[in-house]
């Protein structure tokens, strides 16, 4: 089968090989990749016939890449690490999933019930989880310095980082802020609408107003927030595929 390893860490990608290699001599890895920009490009290119795809990548989530994909006439093993919610929504669906690290003889288990899995089962239960990520909790509660604060992400317009700590900005002009870094919260903003243009920002792209072509963002109330040279493409990536937009 032809294969493609789509998952943002390099040492899970090399371990997963390494297995592949010890235990499916039929399964011919034609690709990997750790972005869905990336992933896109050669799944639509190379057609494979099974994808072992990671939850949350780069630049978005297994989701983003599945939306951009020409046919989804591949079988699908999600690759996962421990987090509540994505598991929650995997098991639900019935899909085909490996934790983080990837066991040999789950690894042979979950090959075996993938590749008598019609297509069209595979796609209905794909549906399903699709259903249950989007149904994720829009609450974010931090732990502050003498209480714990509940945060609506769907009023949270951008959290900027410095020495540590992390400030979050809302709509309605409150201001909070953590004793943690933002890498801490990344994981879970980036699947709540949020994107990272910045080392030291996540922006919610419901608030952006717009973006300059000379790497601002201007969100709705007027803040400016700069586009990192390094993450520009992934930061165009989701905001164009997140609007509808006219040349």
């Amino acid at each position: 089968m032809k294969t493609l390893v789509i998952e943002d860490k390099a040492y899970i990608r090399k371990g997963l090989l390494n297995l592949l290699e010890l235990i499916a001599s039929d399964i011919q890895v034609i690709g990997e990749c750790e972005s869905v920009k990336e992933a896109v490009v050669v799944a639509n290119a190379c057609k494979p016939e099974l994808v072992f795809l990671d939850i949350n990548l780069t630049d978005g989530t297994a989701f983003d890449f599945l939306g951009q994909t020409e046919e989804l006439n591949f079988k699908i093993i999600f690759i996962t690490a421990y987090e509540e919610y994505a598991l929650q929504a995997i098991k639900k669906g019935a899909v085909d999933y490996l934790l983080k690290p990837v066991d040999i003889e789950e690894l042979q288990i979950a090959i075996q019930k993938v590749v008598q899995k019609p297509i069209i089962e595979q796609k209905k239960q794909l549906d399903t989880v699709k259903q249950l990520w989007q149904k994720k909790d829009s609450k974010l509660i931090l732990s502050l310095h003498d209480s714990f604060q509940v945060i609506d992400l769907e009023e949270l317009m951008f959290c900027e980082s410095d020495k540590g700590y992390t400030s979050f900005y809302c709509s309605n002009g409150k201001k909070y802020v953590a004793s943690k870094t933002l890498k801490e919260f990344e994981e879970r903003l980036s699947n709540a609408n949020f994107t990272r243009p910045h080392q030291s920002f996540m922006v919610n792209l419901k608030f952006i107003d717009k973006y300059d072509k000379s790497g601002v963002i201007y969100l709705r109330n007027g803040k400016k927030i700069p586009v990192s040279s390094r993450k520009k493409d992934a930061f165009l990536t989701t905001f164009l595929n997140t609007n509808t937009t006219i040349n």
